[in-house]
Parts: structure tokens; C-alpha cells; sequence
């Protein structure tokens, strides 16, 4: 009898104590969904500030590139269009685009680099168009669209410089994603394929913040 009044007594105890163990549970959870949307915008911040830093580069280039060159004809002062492959609109395009992209204009950016992309064949102006027209798309959070223009860049120009930081942008996006798994593989590729480039220590240390 003394058994059975101390077990009524005790159940209420055992009761509370599976709701506090199921609230843990609960606020264990929701700590670790914030934690993920908290890496995650951290991660669409950081792509932010690269970008920046591209961009800042890619202008001293091209401020060099135009303190070297002369400029003696003054014939073109709008894009020209009319051949195939001709390289001085393909430049007058590209800088245009770079131009809007410092202004944050990225829909005339965008429009600029696609039209380069699609139209002319050069082997330093198009990669770059490419992994631009990926960094824009990638700030617009549009991850299926950032991913194919990356893979278009490493598929079309392996050689190219960028390529190394366009497979470690494929693994940020598989990451961004949800795919830790083809993420991971992703940057074990850029750090074994490519040694000696910036991007390897990136994925490199991306690799050792998923352990």
C-alpha cells in the first residue's frame, strides 16, 4: 500500500521531468536551426565582401591596362558591334560591365557579361565574364543558376586562373545547399588539384570549420 501511494506521488515528478526533457530537446533544436541560418548568412556576407575585393582588383587591372594603352583613335565612343570577335568591343563591353558592377548596377552587369559570354570567343574576357555573371547570381541568391555558370567557367576553361576559385564557388553553393557531403568532396578536389592557389587554402579551411 505504502509502495503504491509512493509511486502515485512519485508520477507527477516523472511527468514533469519527461516535459522538461522534451523542452530541452526542443530549445536544443531551435538553437542549432539558428546556428545553421546564422552560418549561412554569414557565409552569403563573406561572399559579399569577396566580391568587393574581386571587384577592387579587377578595377586597378584595368586602370593599368588603360594607362598602357595609348588610346589614339578616338573613333569609338559607343560599343561596336559589328564583327564577331572584334576585340575592341569585346574590351569597351567588358569594362562597361565592370563599370555597372562597381556601381552595383548588377541587372546591366549581368546583361553585359551574358551577351560576352554568348557571343564572342575570348579566352581572358569570357572565363571572367562567366565567373562574374556567377558572383552576381550567387548575391541574388539564386544558387542553381550561380552553380551553372561556375561549372560553364571550370568545364569550357580549365587552364584559366579563375578556375581554381570557381570549383571552391561550386562547393560554397553545395554547401549553401544542404550537400555537406559533395561539398566536402568538392574542396578535397580544389585542394588536391590545385596546391599553390588562394583558393585551395579557402576550401582548406572550409574543410577543417565541417569537422
Amino acid at each position: 500500500m505504502k509502495f503504491f501511494i509512493a509511486l502515485l506521488i512519485a508520477t507527477p515528478f516523472f511527468a514533469k521531468a519527461q516535459d522538461v526533457d522534451a523542452s530541452d530537446i526542443l530549445f536544443l533544436k531551435i538553437q542549432e536551426l539558428e546556428g545553421e541560418i546564422a552560418s549561412l548568412r554569414s557565409e552569403l556576407e563573406s561572399q559579399g565582401y569577396l566580391l568587393e575585393k574581386l571587384l577592387s582588383e579587377e578595377i586597378v587591372k584595368l586602370d593599368n591596362l588603360s594607362n598602357d594603352d595609348n588610346l589614339s583613335s578616338s573613333e569609338t565612343e559607343s560599343f561596336r558591334f559589328e564583327g564577331i570577335n572584334d576585340s575592341k568591343s569585346i574590351e569597351e563591353v567588358y569594362d562597361e560591365a565592370i563599370t555597372n558592377l562597381n556601381e552595383k548596377d548588377f541587372y546591366n552587369a549581368k546583361q553585359s557579361f551574358n551577351y560576352l559570354a554568348d557571343n564572342f570567343n575570348d579566352q581572358e574576357k569570357i572565363p571572367l565574364s562567366l565567373f562574374w555573371l556567377g558572383e552576381i547570381s550567387l548575391l541574388e541568391s539564386n544558387l542553381e543558376e550561380s552553380e551553372q555558370f561556375f561549372q560553364r567557367l571550370a568545364a569550357n576553361y580549365p587552364d584559366h586562373w579563375r578556375t581554381p576559385l570557381a570549383h571552391k564557388k561550386i562547393g560554397d553553393i553545395l554547401m549553401m545547399s544542404g550537400e555537406l557531403n559533395a561539398a566536402k568532396i568538392k574542396y578535397q578536389y580544389v585542394i588536391q588539384s590545385f596546391p599553390e592557389n588562394s583558393a585551395s587554402s579557402l576550401a582548406l579551411q572550409l574543410l577543417e570549420n565541417m569537422e
